[in-house]
Order: C-alpha cells, then structure tokens, then sequence
C-alpha cells in the first residue's frame, strides 16, 4: 500500500513461473526434521556439507556457471572432510542418514532454482519470497493432514499457554526473516555461495552439539574430519570474497581512469 515492495499481481502464469520452489521447500523442510531427529547435530552437520556439492553440481548444468580450480578444490575438501567424518561415526542411522542425504538435494535445487527464479521478469526478490510462501501452504497442509500432523495440532493443549503463542510466534517471525535472507543472499551472490555461506553458520551447532545433546560419539577420526570441514568452508568463504573485493577494485580504478578523460576533454 505504500508502494515500498513492488511485484507482480497475482494471474494464472504465477504458477508456473513459481514451479518447483513451493514443493522444493516442503520437501527441504519435511527431510530436514527427519533428519535432525534421527542423527546427533555434528553427524547432521557433517552429512548436510554435500548439499556444496550439489549445489556446485547443479549450478554448473542448470545455470551453466563455472567455477575457479580454487573454489572447486576447496568444496572437494569439504567432502572429503564429510567423508571421514562419516566414516568412524559410530552411531549409523540408515534412515537418518538417507533423510540428510534427501534434505542435501532438497536445499541445492532450491538455491538454485531460487537463483533462476530471481532473474524471471516480473517475478523480483519480493514476488519469489510472497508467491513462495503463498503457494506453499497448500501441500503443506495436505501433507500435514496424511501424516497426522495436522490433527495433532489441531488438539495440542499448548495453544492456550501465553509461554507457547509466544515463542510459536517469534518461531514465525525468524521463519520470515531466515527466508527474506536466503532470498537477498541469492539475489546478490551465486546459489553455491549462498550455500556456503549457511553452512557456516553449523561451526556454533557442531561444537556446540558435542556437548549438549547427549547422543555425539566422540573419536580422533570424527572430530578431524569435522574440523577438515570446518576449515575448507571457511576457505571458500575467504576465496569467494577476496575475488569479489579484487573484482570491484580492478574496475574502480577503470571507471576513474574514464571519468578523468572524460574531464579532459571537456
């Protein structure tokens, strides 16, 4: 109403512009749950690092990106990294671990089709985010109803405690605002980046989960391998933004150099 957000009305083309982001998301967040239920937090952690590679994967036959050997190098080490990590965890999950394994897919074709959804006409960051979220509730729900979840809501006894309404609420709002960020990372960088950059964010979750939890098998082998990980991330973090700061600063120096002669002629 006060013309701050500006998208396209809603019209039967929406649809089939927004398709698939809408069951990409419910099947992100359906195997993301599954996941974090059956495996220890630093296991969910390691195994979610495949989603880079995916990601990297589809970027490059989807979008048709390439990549530098040193952006590359570093996303193998972090699967690497995985891989080892994954290797000596002692408390195996099959279904734990093909729910991740989903959740991986999931989350890269949704970055990636955000990605080429952001770039449709029409459409912009904040149709992407509204159509989305709009379109969104009704396989929600109906997936919510077959499982049963829906009439366990509908009974729950918490509804009348002020404690949960209140944090259900704040659980809303920071659902928002998580997804109005991975839309404005995407819009601004690459899928792969925006992927990258969220798996950072699981440093505090993994070290953090070793101690709480209760359910993280400590070895040598386990926690290298976390650690491997780690690092490869934060590389390909330093990587991606020491070539944007060296981008932007072999093109000031061009556009001044213009702007000089330009001055001079006139």
């Amino acid at each position: 109403m006060s013309k701050t957000i500006h998208f396209q009305d809603f019209d039967k083309s929406i649809p089939g512009k927004i398709f698939p982001l809408p069951l990409l998301y419910m099947g992100n967040h359906v195997t993301g749950l599954g996941g974090t239920k059956k495996l220890s937090l630093p296991m969910f952690t390691v195994l979610r690092k495949f989603t880079i590679l995916i990601t990297m994967i589809m970027e490059f036959r989807i979008l048709r990106k390439s990549f530098a050997p040193p952006l590359v190098c570093s996303v193998l080490a972090i699967v690497v990294g995985a891989l080892v990590a994954a290797s000596s965890d002692l408390s195996f999950n099959a279904e734990g671990y093909t729910f991740v394994l989903l959740n991986d897919v999931f989350t890269a074709a949704s970055g990636v089709y955000t990605k080429k959804k952001l770039g449709m006409e029409g459409l912009g960051k904040y149709g992407v985010l509204f159509y989305n979220a709009f379109i969104i509730i009704i396989p929600t729900v109906l997936a919510s109803a077959y499982t049963g979840d829906l009439q366990k809501a509908l009974t729950f006894e918490g509804w009348m405690s002020v404690t949960f309404i209140f944090h259900f609420l704040l659980s809303c709002v920071m659902g928002f605002i998580l997804m109005y960020s991975i839309i404005l990372c995407s819009f601004y960088n690459t899928a792969l980046t925006t992927t990258v950059v969220g798996a950072i964010k699981n440093v505090a979750v993994m070290y953090i989960g070793m101690f709480i939890g209760g359910d993280y098998i400590f070895s040598w082998t386990n926690f290298i391998g976390l650690n491997i990980c780690i690092s490869a991330a934060l590389i390909y973090s330093y990587i991606t933004f020491h070539s944007s700061v060296s981008s932007e600063s072999s093109v000031k120096p061009a556009e001044d150099t213009l702007s000089a002669h330009i001055t001079e002629k006139t």
